[in-house]
């Protein structure tokens, strides 16, 4: 009796090993196959664009091939259901920028939690806003532009990218902290609203700087500030919203990294040290210069970096939304 229950012994530790063995030798070895990297918006917009730039860096700090793939639609929520769903095993990601932090508000059937059903790798970068005006708009400065939309509020319109868009987020914002209500005017993306800003047909405009900077430098748009809460090097003379009296008006369309909820933790740091190594390349950083867009410290490139922007940005828009009383099916 004594043998046959040492044997039954010795046999279930050695199956238990050997189950071990295969999981403890994919992390080791992972990854041997591409990674997807899941945008939720086309291809060609700002936000493919920042994750097909890291797509390469992190591509060769990894070793493998990281293929961006385009999800669109319900403003980032079909692709993050998709990814929330995927396999934990740090083949799937997810970039999505400051719409993961306004989904829980603006979405009442919501089929993922941002807080929950993910694993956080690090922020990427960010990318400001400017405040904008038709050319012709009888403000000719911040000051002269509060004080004009105070007096004029139901003829001032203020355009959009559409509902839940950051365009849409800032006026929002702008408006709170004002406290007017303005005419808001919703386009179908930000090409069509910036469009209608050149051509007269409506006033305001709060738009990123990788739209915004060539049409303010040449003098196509009015400019009355700048939504971060420092001035922007490439806008050196455009004083910020917070040092022109919206004390802590800060608008930027920052990115995150995330992974399915449960994805094993050697991984994730495989992950987070070949975001950290993607940060650095020169290409990159190049390119984001160019932009106008800031590539993040190393101290929030890191899941709690992430993780801290997400919460804080969850309680900051949360009740702006619903202050508004927008929300969608």
């Amino acid at each position: 009796m004594k043998l046959k229950f040492t044997t039954v012994l010795m046999a279930t530790l050695a199956a238990l090993c050997l189950g071990a063995a295969p999981a403890a030798l994919s992390q080791s070895n992972w990854p041997d196959r591409s990674v997807i990297l899941v945008v939720p918006f086309t291809a060609g917009g700002p936000t493919d664009l920042v994750a097909r730039l890291i797509a390469v860096p992190m591509g060769k700090a990894l070793g493998q091939t990281v293929l961006v793939e385009n999800t669109v639609g319900a403003g980032g929520t079909i692709a993050g259901a998709r990814v929330a769903r995927a396999a934990p095993n740090g083949y799937t990601l997810f970039l999505h920028h400051m719409g993961m932090a306004t989904a829980p508000a603006l979405y009442k059937k919501l089929s993922f939690d941002p807080l929950k059903d993910f694993e956080y790798i690090g922020q990427v970068v960010d990318v400001p806003m400017t405040m904008l005006a038709r050319k012709d708009f009888p403000a000719s400065n911040f000051k002269e532009l509060e004080a004009y939309v105070r007096a004029n509020k139901t003829k001032v319109s203020l355009a959009n990218a559409g509902m839940g868009a950051v365009s849409h987020l800032c006026g929002l914002l702008f408006m709170s902290q004002i406290g007017v209500d303005l005419t808001t005017v919703p386009y179908k993306g930000t090409g069509p609203a910036m469009n209608d800003l050149l051509g007269g047909q409506v006033d305001l405009l709060c738009d990123q700087t990788t739209t915004t900077v060539p049409m303010i430098k040449d003098g196509r748009v009015k400019v009355y500030g700048v939504t971060t809460l420092k001035r922007l090097t490439a806008l050196p003379n455009v004083p910020t919203l917070d040092e022109q009296g919206l004390k802590g008006f800060e608008v930027k369309v920052w990115h995150g990294l995330y992974a399915p909820k449960g994805t094993p933790a050697p991984v994730l740091e495989k992950l987070n040290a070949a975001l950290r190594v993607a940060l650095q390349d020169s290409v990159l950083k190049q390119r984001m210069a160019e932009l106008s867009s800031d590539i993040v410290p190393m101290d929030k490139a890191t899941p709690a970096g992430l993780k801290t922007q997400l919460e804080s940005e969850i309680a900051k828009w949360g009740p702006v939304i619903q202050k508004a009383g927008i929300y969608a099916d």
